[in-house]
């Protein structure tokens, strides 16, 4: 709203050109969510404690989390309201993919809402069925890749990393590839968080990697430059992904160990579910799995302790899945794991831009 009413005025007062720069913007998007949190948050936690929405706690989990029952959660709200705001005030709301990325984020977020509350009503850590909640996300997703389908103008091809003429065009299977990058990644996210501040430190590191994705794909000297596919218009997520980094770090504030507020399924899907459209809208789909590394690991812990589990009846790979909670379990203190795991993701994030010139 802020580009739409001051950039006009460029032509009679020259110091509001400055709002047609998305370096620009992108900033101050990433602080005004930051503001938002710091300001709101006290505030919403408060409000939370008072209507008794508070985490329910797994009873097969570590013995230490049992202390962690009854913290707020739901924190992802907040987190969705300052990311959403902060966009429409600097973002070009021309641009579609703008509405797109906004929308996925409050969709999932609807999705994590209902099921902390039935968790919460029912005092237990089961929410919604797996099944429906599955269905609705399915539905979210598909609606997203079946929209950049018909879209003119954006190719149904994947960008492996560092082969740069190896660009296979899938044709309609790309809709069926972006509707599980999206389904997946919002519930790896979800997976990861399960301690204070482990799913929000590695989320801020992918949102600042697409960040750059973002800005390079928008702009064609350098998307040739670096030989990316150039996808115009996709620059203003930088605003978004701006929004995002600077949400998390004010809600990091307080999810940081100990947690005053947990960010709930709301907050895990919601983040989820927008990183993973954002890689397919900046074509950077199969990097996401070097980008959030983090997130596919802890994926990856279930599912082989589950089918280990299964196979061998009743033997486990892991201590406890997902894997975070493994070492816990071995005794590294719940601040180490989290450090630790930041900075797996940030190495990353590092190896994930150098494939930029990889190539």
């Amino acid at each position: 709203m802020l580009y739409h009413l001051l950039y006009p005025l460029h032509t009679i007062f020259s110091s509001f050109n400055v709002f047609r720069y998305i370096t620009f913007r992108t900033i101050y998007a990433a602080i005004t969510a930051l503001v938002l949190c710091f300001v709101l948050g006290p505030w919403m936690i408060r409000k939370l404690q008072e209507l008794q929405l508070g985490q329910t706690i797994r009873e097969d989990g570590p013995d230490s989390h049992h202390a962690k029952k009854g913290t707020p959660t739901m924190g992802g709200l907040l987190i969705i309201f300052a990311v959403t705001l902060s966009t429409l005030l600097w973002a070009n709301l021309t641009v579609g993919y703008i509405w797109l990325v906004i929308m996925v984020m409050v969709g999932f977020g609807l999705i994590g809402f209902l099921d902390d509350y039935r968790k919460i009503s029912r005092r237990n850590s089961r929410g919604v069925p797996g099944k429906v909640r599955l269905s609705a996300e399915v539905a979210i997703a598909l609606f997203v890749s079946v929209t950049l389908y018909i879209k003119p103008g954006f190719n149904p091809y994947v960008t492996i990393p560092f082969f740069k003429t190896a660009l296979p065009n899938l044709g309609w299977g790309y809709v069926l590839l972006s509707t599980f990058i999206i389904v997946g990644t919002a519930n790896a996210v979800n997976l990861t968080d399960g301690l204070d501040g482990l799913a929000i430190g590695p989320a801020i590191t992918c949102f600042m990697t697409y960040l750059l994705f973002a800005y390079f794909a928008g702009n064609i000297k350098i998307a040739s430059y670096l030989q990316i596919p150039y996808v115009a218009g996709t620059g203003e997520l930088s605003i978004f992904c701006g929004a995002v980094v600077g949400a998390g770090i004010g809600f990091l504030w307080f999810n940081a160990y100990p947690a005053q507020v947990f960010m709930g399924d709301v907050g895990s899907l919601s983040l989820g579910g927008s990183l993973g459209t954002l890689a397919i809208l900046t074509k950077q789909e199969i990097l996401l799995v070097i980008v959030g590394g983090i997130f596919v690991l802890e994926t990856f812990s279930v599912i082989f302790q589950v089918g280990w589990f299964r196979l061998t009846n009743g033997k486990r790979i892991f201590r406890m899945a997902p894997i975070h909670h493994h070492f816990e379990l071995k005794g590294w203190p719940e601040p180490k794991v989290i450090v630790r795991f930041w900075i797996i993701s940030v190495l990353l994030a590092l190896v994930a831009i150098s494939t930029l010139k990889l190539r």
